[in-house]
């Protein structure tokens, strides 16, 4: 496949759910593109809209009271937010794979956890049980469960936590798919299974081209695995671009927050402690977005017009950096802003 043809175009894409107090949107016009043997870290504090994404690409937002609202999903052409459900069920677990955040809710418990791998190999490969169910042995030997033929046929509360989770992987793989949606899949793992899981993450792009989108408060993970990086706050895309650029150079306020808000070893003077920054205040509330910035009330830097109308995703001096700030938007916008509120 060419690589410069995205797999995925997500324009646009709006979803709202509805509650006692009226209509709320949660993610408000959310534009990014997946190239095939590509990883995009999706990062931003819990409530930014990232796993709300991640439904959204697959449709499963739980409807009533969620629905999407606007925008499109195109998956190698074609628009997912418009297909059939008959045509989704061939999508989902095949060619588009997800790795849910809670394994214990998302495995099913009266089935073994061998069937549940088995299952969509036998949908979706058309496999007999018994070369479906070698299969899924070789799946948890892959993900590092130890005596895999013995725990294919256990159910999810007779493993651990961290072993679920290698489930959860094992599953979301059997297929090889083209894009892989990841939501914090090491969470309950540890170090050692962590790097062992982001190898075979890694093998698998090498060998099928795999995509992933991989969501994370982990930024040694994004540092480890990202090709690019998308920061979400409030349900926006606030600021995108090359995994170095955005590490190394963040734009947005709010990301240079997350940044510094991280350790550092060796940081501490004469052994002394060093106090550990922080972003004042929380995300807002869906119900209290309002107009504007939805950072302008915990940023710094936040200015007169941000509190008016909120910032577009502007491209920096690389247009394949952009980020949805004021203080980066051209000079000329600016004016125009300006001269209008005056």
């Amino acid at each position: 496949m060419d690589t410069d043809t995205p797999l995925l175009q997500v324009s646009g894409l709006r979803v709202a759910f509805q509650g006692r107090r009226g209509q709320a949107t949660v993610l408000n016009g959310v534009d990014f593109d997946l190239r095939a043997g590509e990883t995009l870290c999706v990062v931003g504090e819990s409530g930014c809209g990232k796993s709300m994404t991640a439904l959204a690409l697959l449709r499963l937002i739980p409807s009533p009271p969620g629905r999407i609202t606007g925008g499109q999903v195109r998956f190698q052409g074609e628009d997912l937010v418009a297909a059939g459900e008959a045509h989704m069920r061939q999508v989902r677990g095949n060619r588009i794979s997800m790795i849910f955040q809670e394994p214990m809710t998302s495995l099913n418990p009266v089935l073994t956890v061998g069937e549940q791998i088995a299952e969509p190999l036998r949908l979706h490969a058309g496999l007999d049980a018994a070369a479906a169910r070698q299969r899924a042995v070789e799946m948890l030997r892959q993900v590092g469960i130890p005596a895999p033929e013995r725990r294919v046929h256990e159910y999810p509360h007779q493993l651990s936590g961290g072993m679920r989770q290698r489930v959860m992987i094992a599953m979301a793989l059997a297929c090889r798919p083209d894009i892989l949606i990841a939501d914090e899949p090491t969470t309950a793992l540890d170090v050692t299974v962590q790097a062992q899981i982001f190898d075979l993450l890694r093998e698998l792009q090498r060998d099928k081209g795999t995509a992933i989108v991989l969501i994370t408060h982990d930024m040694g993970a994004v540092a480890e695995m990202a090709d690019r990086v998308m920061v979400m706050y409030a349900g926006r895309v606030i600021e995108q671009g090359r995994c170095e650029q955005v590490l190394s150079a963040p734009a947005h306020p709010y990301t240079r927050g997350l940044i510094a808000c991280l350790p550092e070893l060796g940081s501490s003077q004469s052994g002394g402690r060093t106090e550990l920054p922080e972003i004042p205040g929380v995300v807002p509330s869906i119900w209290e977005l309002g107009s504007g910035c939805a950072f302008r009330a915990r940023c710094r830097e936040a200015q007169p017009r941000c509190a008016s109308e909120a910032p577009p995703l502007t491209a920096l001096d690389d247009p394949s950096h952009g980020v949805a700030c004021w203080l980066h938007a051209p000079a000329s916008r600016i004016r125009a802003h300006t001269e209008a509120l005056a």
